[in-house]
């Protein structure tokens, strides 16, 4: 099972990562083998990040190909506080539970607003759930 130590200061730093940045990198793979890499909002609960995506989207077709994905956080300018969680991903038909609607909506409320949507609005545009399950963190 994956965990994070939190006693190490990398550890420390990806966990606080986990909790409060707003965007994460989601790398899938083209049909072509090319990365493709994609900024999405997140809510990491369970040991697990969720994304949700709009319906027929690249992501979602790559995804159809294969599981396997990675993920990383923006570093800093000069190339510091690299974060990469790799691992598998999978379309959840069940959709968000009550308490992960709530707390994502919750995280991005501002932002969702931002786009002149109400939260049901927007999560019945954004009404695929992606569940990645890592398996290996790397970084600096």
């Amino acid at each position: 099972m994956f965990s994070i130590d939190t006693s190490t200061p990398f550890g420390a730093r990806v966990a606080r990562q986990l909790d409060d940045e707003l965007v994460i990198w989601l790398t899938t793979v083209a049909p072509s083998g090319t990365p493709a890499p994609t900024p999405v909002w997140f809510l990491w609960t369970g040991g697990q990040l969720l994304i949700a995506s709009q319906p027929r989207t690249a992501k979602l077709r790559n995804l159809g190909r294969g599981d396997r994905v990675s993920t990383n956080f923006n570093a800093t300018f000069h190339g510091g506080e690299v974060g990469v969680l790799t691992g598998s991903a999978a379309i959840d038909e069940a959709g968000f539970t009550d308490e992960e609607r709530a707390a994502y909506t919750t995280k991005y409320a501002e932002h969702i607003a931002g786009l002149g949507m109400s939260a049901d609005e927007f999560h019945k545009s954004y009404s695929v759930l992606i569940r990645i399950t890592p398996d290996k963190l790397r970084g600096f």
